[in-house]
């Protein structure tokens, strides 16, 4: 092979016949070089259209076919045409193949200057389409060499590869599909999640819908509506001291409940207000007090339309049952808590500051767990009827233990309250004789004694007999020295107990005692009295 034409020796390109020879001398034809391969040519003879090699990037290139002066065409390229310039050979090693950029029209060679007529030159066809990859130069009649210069291309030919290009594309498509399927999948999830969560965007939040105006008349708002109306806060100011409490209305006339420690202070010229649910506040006066049961009754004049709450039976009360405290704890007005009954005939006292003890109050209380702080004192405590059942009084503070609310203890749960069977008796007498009756035994007791039981005392405080002659007691045989362990079969453990189980009664009612002495026990049927003074 002639390396400078790179026609085979003694062969004549086909399609050559009829043109005229090269004359000698004229000019000299370039003739360009080959690159050597990087490696010894292919062994194995790979034909053109088998895999694609490690051939250099070189753009194809398109030879321009001459017309004779007669006018007829002809395929192959004139002898003497001046191949193009081979790219250099790439250096690094094969590898995936770049998309190739469209075939640029070739520039017009000049004609051979000793031809005869000038022959024009055909301007190339536009590329069908651009070439996907660059084609490695090869030698259409020698043996592929994939490091020689890229074979020439007829005007619109594309380049052609091997069988491999139709199964990638059936693979990219089908990655795509699967691309496509798991992105819309991962966005349903994705969506569903974000609105589940509510994940960005405007953020709306719900509401229920509008609930009936009314109430339940025995729910706790509606024992509320139908109480709060009845019941008042009493600002008390007097001489060195002053407090807030609460009351409820008695009567049509103005009469309202409340406990005689809330009113004390303006019992010697200190002043009362009473203001209302409906923020209306007027003077109050004291109709009557009785320290012995902590209660009083005080009255207001100017004001119309007053609705009493209608007093319930204390003695049906049950524990376990729902009830309702309104009061003023800490002068916070119309404040409604709610609890349950907790316990019956809690024996409790309260007050004591005088050195006789005639301001000590006696207590047969229900126990309840509804939240009762200062202020709350004189408060209705209602059953599920709202009706009352017992005047808020006392509490058990942590600290302090069980005392009226004068004090600013909190509460812990354990509230008491004056039955309302009690109030009532001793509310009707404040009203109708400005003083309350107490029924007694007409015995001494030794408030001291630690042994369970209330013993009756040797001798009165004032040196006379313990036993009162020809009260209840004596009539029913009692003597100096008894041991009482029960009342009505209830047992008492201390004098204190004995009181308050006496003062749950009233005068004319009868009990059942339960006397010791010398060890024997024995029964007695005892008539209440009335004391002679509070």
């Amino acid at each position: 092979m002639d390396e400078g034409n790179g026609v085979p020796q003694g062969a004549e390109p086909e399609g050559a016949a009829g043109a005229e020879p090269m004359p000698e001398g004229d000019f000299e034809l370039a003739k360009p070089e080959r690159p050597s391969p990087l490696h010894e040519p292919d062994p194995y003879s790979t034909p053109p259209y088998g895999e694609p090699g490690p051939w250099a990037p070189a753009p194809p290139v398109q030879h321009p076919v001459a017309t004779p002066a007669q006018g007829t065409l002809m395929t192959p390229p004139a002898v003497g045409a001046v191949p193009p310039e081979p790219a250099p050979a790439p250096t690094a090693p094969a590898g995936p193949i770049a998309p190739a950029a469209p075939i640029p029209p070739a520039p017009p060679i000049a004609p051979i200057a000793s031809a005869p007529p000038t022959v024009p030159v055909a301007p190339p066809a536009p590329a069908s389409a651009p070439l996907s990859a660059p084609q490695p130069p090869a030698d259409p009649w020698g043996r592929y060499d994939p490091w020689a210069a890229g074979p020439l291309q007829q005007p619109g030919a594309a380049a052609v590869h091997g069988g491999r290009r139709p199964r990638r594309r059936r693979a990219a498509l089908g990655w795509t599909l699967a691309l496509v399927l798991v992105a819309a999948g991962l966005g349903g999830l994705v969506g569903g999640y974000v609105e589940r969560e509510g994940i960005g965007g405007e953020v709306t939040l719900p509401q229920a819908k509008g609930v009936p105006a009314g109430r339940a008349p025995d729910s706790v708002a509606g024992i509320a509506a139908r109480a709060l109306p009845s019941v008042v806060t009493l600002h008390v100011s007097g001489s060195d001291e002053e407090g807030t409490g609460t009351g409820f209305v008695l009567d049509d006339r103005g009469h309202i409940l409340t406990n005689n420690h809330v009113v004390a202070p303006a019992a010697s010229g200190g002043k009362i207000s009473a203001t209302f649910s409906d923020g209306t506040s007027v003077k109050a006066t004291v109709v009557g007090r009785d320290s012995g049961y902590d209660l009083a009754v005080v009255q207001v004049s100017g004001v119309h339309g007053l609705t009493p709450l209608p007093l319930g039976d204390s003695d049906d009360v049950r524990v376990g049952d729902p009830v309702v405290a309104i009061g003023a704890p800490f002068d916070l007005a119309n404040t409604v808590t709610t609890g349950i009954i907790s316990a019956k005939e809690r024996p409790i006292t309260a007050g004591g500051e005088k050195s006789d003890g005639s301001d000590v109050s006696y207590v047969d209380a229900l126990q309840t767990d509804a939240p009762i702080n200062p202020g709350n004192s004189g408060g209705p405590l209602l059953d599920s009827r709202a009706h009352v059942i017992g005047i808020n009084s006392a509490i058990r503070s942590a600290d302090s233990g069980s005392e009226t609310e004068s004090g600013q203890a909190g509460s812990i749960g354990l509230g008491f309250a004056i039955p309302v069977n009690q109030a009532k008796r001793v509310a009707e007498e404040l009203i109708n004789d400005g003083r309350a009756t107490h029924p007694v035994i007409g015995v001494d007791l030794d408030m001291g004694y630690s042994g369970d039981g209330a013993r009756v005392d040797s001798r009165a405080p004032d040196g006379g007999p313990a036993v009162v002659k020809g009260g209840p007691a004596e009539r029913a045989g009692l003597k100096a020295g008894d041991l009482i362990t029960e009342v009505d079969g209830e047992p008492v453990h201390t004098g204190a107990e004995l009181i308050v189980r006496i003062r749950a009664h009233q005068p004319g009612d009868r009990l059942r005692l339960t006397v010791e002495r010398g060890g024997t026990e024995r029964e007695v049927s005892v008539v209440l009295g009335t004391a002679e003074q509070n």
